[in-house]
Order: structure tokens, then sequence, then C-alpha cells
């Protein structure tokens, strides 16, 4: 691209900088077939504390690189006091990167979201991690492939930009996936596991979600998170706040066969949420709500193929008996008449336990999103 113009690097404050801010991604993306928008109506309020739960707690900077009049890149800094004070820790982070193939601009955002987080006494910037999109890391490979929703898209060449500008891999988080469209099914002998499981543990059923008692279960769903992924890299517990947000997000488009409960007695012990993946339909109208736009949003639990599985959790009393696969069991053979596609995502690598059961389930990864982190000060 053309860099002989001035390049600039400053905070937003006008309208205009926040609008250029917002809607940078339009003109970056605009041949990128792989590419789905956000949901435009709503994308302001992804970058004010009054729409977004981490903002509203954390103290932050939006940055906007210029090229001379031209918006060419974009960054949000942020310091989350509740994953500093959880891992007595000094990280701050950066999230919405956007940047044209401008390895002087990238330095810029970065170097200007460093300093501020440096003024605020942060060890260390990390990121890329959205704060409200669920969206960890850079895509480094895969391209092609269009995201599914509440996950990262980016042209190949943003790993050089970070890695140009002193940052390096922390942490890989991978994505499987299981297409019965393309003659995926579970094993024959987890038939058997399932069989054995029940006559070992006679006490455990199983159930999906109650979406007339919704709220309940989002809060059975926030206590197995809590305590089944404490130890997880990076994991800081999620409060009221932030899962109403989510369950807001998704409540249109859950599909109770995408959701389910390991029960003993009962009292649920374990979980996996997932859901349809509405970024089918957002991306064929291009992130416009308006006229009819939730409309066809609401229709994609009836059609879609695509889904997520976002979460799995399983209370620490309960872990290494074999719940995680008895849900992700439930989860496919309820899904699979649908001949859908299950992508589960983000695993960490480090994750050997369950890496290991999706793949004796026969999913196959198929992206990587990586979180990359550099120490202040150098």
């Amino acid at each position: 691209m053309d860099t002989s113009s001035a390049l600039s690097i400053r905070p937003v404050r006008s309208r205009r900088d926040f609008h250029d801010f917002v809607n940078l991604p339009r003109g970056l993306y605009r041949d990128d077939p792989a590419w789905v928008p956000p949901i435009w109506l709503a994308e302001p309020g992804e970058y004010r504390p009054s729409g977004n739960p981490v903002l509203a707690r954390s103290e932050h900077e939006l940055f906007l690189a210029r090229r001379g009049d031209l918006a060419v890149g974009r960054i949000v800094a942020y310091v989350d006091p509740r994953f500093n004070g959880y891992y007595r820790s000094r990280v701050g982070f950066f999230g919405a990167f956007e940047c044209r193939d401008d390895v002087e601009a990238a330095r810029g955002l970065y170097a200007a979201a460093e300093a501020w987080m440096a003024d605020r006494g942060m060890e260390s910037s990390r990121g890329p991690i959205h704060p409200s999109a669920e969206c960890w890391g850079l895509v480094t490979g895969g391209f092609d492939r269009p995201p599914v929703f509440l996950s990262p898209h980016n042209p190949a060449y943003y790993t050089a930009l970070a890695e140009a500008s002193g940052y390096e891999g922390v942490k890989d988080l991978l994505s499987y996936e299981a297409d019965s469209g393309a003659g995926y099914r579970i094993p024959e002998r987890f038939s058997r596991f399932a069989a054995l499981h029940a006559a070992r543990f006679p006490g455990l059923s199983t159930r999906r979600i109650d979406l007339g008692s919704l709220d309940r279960d989002a809060l059975h769903i926030l206590r197995i998170l809590n305590e089944g992924v404490a130890e997880n890299w990076g994991y800081v517990p999620v409060e009221a706040d932030e899962m109403t947000t989510v369950v807001r997000k998704l409540r249109p488009f859950l599909d109770p066969d995408a959701v389910w409960f390991v029960e003993d007695g009962g009292v649920p012990v374990a979980c996996c949420l997932g859901f349809p993946d509405v970024n089918v339909a957002i991306r064929a109208m291009r992130g416009n709500l308006l006229p009819l736009g939730f409309l066809r949003l609401l229709s994609v639990r009836r059609r879609v193929r695509d889904y997520r599985l976002w979460g799995l959790a399983v209370l620490p009393a309960w872990q290494g008996r074999g719940l995680d696969v008895l849900l992700y069991m439930r989860l496919f053979e309820a899904l699979a008449p649908k001949g859908v596609r299950l992508e589960a995502n983000y695993i960490l690598e480090d994750n050997l336990r369950i890496r290991n059961a999706l793949e004796k389930l026969g999913m196959r990864p198929v992206k990587t999103y990586r979180v990359y982190e550099k120490a202040l000060g150098r």
C-alpha cells in the first residue's frame, strides 16, 4: 500500500475518529470472501463502557492510525483489574487490532498501546484478546475458512506485523472439527463406553438445557465453568454480568440440542454449551439487521448446519471419569440428524486431556489461534 503519506497515531476523541475506528474493517476486508462482518447496529456499543462489561470495569483507550486523512489501523488497550487481581499480575491487554499491511502503522499502534499500559504500571502486553467478542489470538492458518460465531478472522500478514513489533507467541488455541455431512460418525467403541459408564455411575443422568428456566440453567453453567476450568491458562472467573451478556447474545439462537448437562442426583456437575453458527446468516446479510435481518437471524436455528462447541466443563470432583466424552456424545448424537459440521474451540495446546478425548472421538484439528505477549520496557 502507499506509505508516502505522514503517519499519525492518536487516541480516539472525536465522533469522526470513533466512526472510523468502528468502520475500519469494512474497507480492510472488502475483498475477503471468508470475512464475517459484525452486526453493525450493535458494533459501536462494543467499544463503550455502557455496552461492554469488560470495558466498564477496565481502564482503556482506543487508538486510531491515519496516513494523511485515511484511517489505516486501530487497537484498543485495556487493563482488567479482575484479571490482574486474580493472577496477582501486571498484564495489559490489546484487542480489536486491525491494520493494513503497513509495518510502520502496526508498530506505531502497538507502541502507543504499550506506552499507555506502561504508564499504568503494566509489565507485559498480551493479545489480541477482544474485550467483548470473546475473540482470542491471531489465526495462523486456514484463512479461507469463515470463522464461527465469536471467533477471530484476520489476514495472513497479521502474524508478521505482531512479530515485527516484538511480540512472541505465548499460547496456541486449537479448533477441532467433526463434519457429519462429510461422513463423520462417533467411533463404534464409544457406544460400549456409554453403556459401561451408565452401569458404573447409575446416579448420573443427562439432560438438555431447559429454555423455560434459562436463567437458572445459566447460573448452573456459570458455576460449573468457574469451578471446572479454573486452572486453565488465562481463565478468569466469569461474573454474572458477563454471563448475562453472553446469554443475551445467544438467547434468540439457542438450540436445546446443543446445550447439555450431566447431573448427579439432579444436581448439574458438568455441562457443554454449543450453539448454531449464526455467522452463516450474518455473512449473508453483510452485518445489516435492518430491515429484515433479525428475522433471518431467528430462522438460523431451524436451518443452519454449522455449530460451535463454545465450552465444556466438569466439576473437579468429577474430572477423569469420562463426563467430557459423555457430554460430547450426547451433543453430537442430538445434532447428527441435522447433518451438522461441529467446530470445537478454543482448546489449549497443552490441555492434553481434552485434546486426547476429541482426537479419540475422531475429530480433526482445523485451525490454530495464537496469543502473543511482549515484555514492556524493552
